[in-house]
């Protein structure tokens, strides 16, 4: 059991903490029953911070013992028996000597019943009985549409030239309707969402609002208006793999008008790095929500690319684990369209991360993903990180010491890359860092010229 005291400045700093859609606070007088409405609340919604020993004013008024919050922890573990979706630990007050109990809740891959037998919502500074279980496991990727049937006659993918040219690449020797019918992209005689936008030649017939809206801005500003606008928004239409490769390709001709001015060069063209443009529009296509009526959204704009996918990110994956975690709304979808010979998703499960990694690779910063309670926004900024002396100076300011394999973390550099040990040197030859006294080979860190470090421990 973990207790920290307090200094008074935190004990101000954690009475003040106002309630909103991540943080609630509660008297210790809440029956352990109504705390876990709370906590079904936030681990329904994005998870969040609870604080149990601070009154609707504001004050303090912590436990007398931490044993007094015995029935608060059991109600927790009642909701959360194995433990892994929320953490707690006990503040101390420095001059009354009681306790206040913070409770962290992640964002729960189940939905998470309270003690009343209802499912609560965090809206705002609220907890909220959720009226549409079913709307809930469907944000929660418990239920996904893809699996719902459309009422249109099955030739309309059986017989579709996208099917064709599928099955005489992968399974030349079957007939259409009885492979599609074993994947049950038919079912009761009725194509899917999931067979529509796969494999009819235009799913957005039966699905309106399942293309893509592309949109270019002539301005930088967080929000484009229509005056704004360079023309009207191009629509794109098409089964899903055509719809990745055309996005794309205009994404791509599109952001090459866009002028750029670099000192000594004159007007050159923005470049974004092809993989991360594929790999963002592909992820908010095959994880989009299809029942809700909305189209994938890409705006260009003078300074950055947008890609809104309409849902919101599914079961426990946050903006904060989504390149470590792995989640898929519509699995049908993705492992349907990584049979294509030329999938777009090939290296499943590792799209964003290659994202990510092709920008860095152009000292571009990464992209920001925020989830906005209906749609999930990838911003794409074509910003250059600092140099990477820069990135180093900073990291020894703010810890003391560098080497070889923190440089290399930070940088996001492989370890087999040699450059690391040439801007040491080009650092150290330029009189702004040198080796930390006691530290070689392997071990050596390096500290800003002149500075003292007590840092001389010796890794890599």
């Amino acid at each position: 059991m973990e207790i920290t005291e307090l200094t008074k400045e935190q004990v101000v700093s954690i009475c003040a903490t106002p309630e909103d859609h991540f943080h609630d606070c509660k008297s210790i007088r809440i029956s352990p029953a109504k705390l876990t409405k709370a906590m079904s609340a936030f681990a329904n919604a994005d998870g969040g911070e609870l604080i149990v020993g601070v009154e609707d004013d504001g004050a303090w008024g912590g436990f007398p013992t931490v044993e007094g919050a015995n029935g608060h922890l059991q109600a927790m573990e009642s909701l959360f028996p194995y433990g892994s979706e929320y953490s707690y630990e006990f503040f101390e007050h420095p001059t009354l000597g009681t306790f206040v109990l913070r409770v962290i809740i992640q964002k729960a891959r189940q939905i998470k019943v309270a003690s009343d037998g209802k499912a609560y919502v965090r809206r705002g500074a609220q907890s909220l009985p959720v009226a549409d279980v079913e709307e809930l496991r469907r944000r929660k990727g418990l239920s996904t549409h893809e699996t719902a049937t459309l009422n249109y006659p099955p030739e309309e993918i059986t017989n579709s030239e996208t099917i064709i040219g599928f099955m005489l690449e992968i399974v030349p020797e079957t007939e259409p309707e009885k492979w599609l019918r074993k994947q049950t992209v038919i079912v009761d005689g009725h194509p899917t969402v999931a067979g529509t936008v796969l494999f009819h030649d235009e799913p957005q017939i039966h699905l309106p609002k399942s293309g893509v809206k592309l949109y270019r801005y002539t301005t930088s500003d967080d929000q484009g208006s229509r005056e704004q606008l360079a023309y009207d928004p191009m629509s794109i239409e098409g089964p899903v793999i055509d719809l990745v490769y055309k996005t794309v390709e205009e994404t791509v001709r599109q952001v090459e008008q866009i002028p750029l001015l670099e000192e000594g060069r004159g007007f050159t063209t923005i470049q974004y790095p092809r993989e991360t443009l594929h790999e963002i529009i592909t992820n908010a296509l095959i994880h989009r929500d299809y029942e809700i009526n909305d189209d994938v959204h890409v705006r260009i704009f003078e300074n950055r690319i947008e890609v809104q996918s309409p849902g919101t990110l599914p079961a426990h994956i946050t903006p904060n684990n989504i390149l470590d975690e792995r989640f898929s709304r519509n699995p049908m979808v993705v492992r349907l369209l990584n049979k294509f010979p030329d999938a777009p998703n090939k290296d499943v499960g590792e799209g964003l991360n290659t994202a990510f990694a092709a920008m860095r690779k152009l000292e571009l910063k990464d992209p920001v993903i925020t989830d906005t309670g209906t749609a999930v926004v990838v911003s794409i900024r074509h910003e250059s990180l600092a140099s990477p002396e820069s990135r180093i100076v900073e990291y020894i300011k703010a810890r003391g010491s560098i080497n070889n394999r923190e440089a290399r973390t930070l940088l996001h550099r492989p370890e087999a890359d040699r450059s690391i040990r040439r801007l040491f040197a080009k650092l150290e030859a330029s009189g702004v860092i040198e080796k930390v006294p006691g530290t070689n080979k392997s071990g050596t860190r390096y500290r800003l010229m002149g500075s003292v470090s007590s840092d001389q421990e010796s890794s890599d």
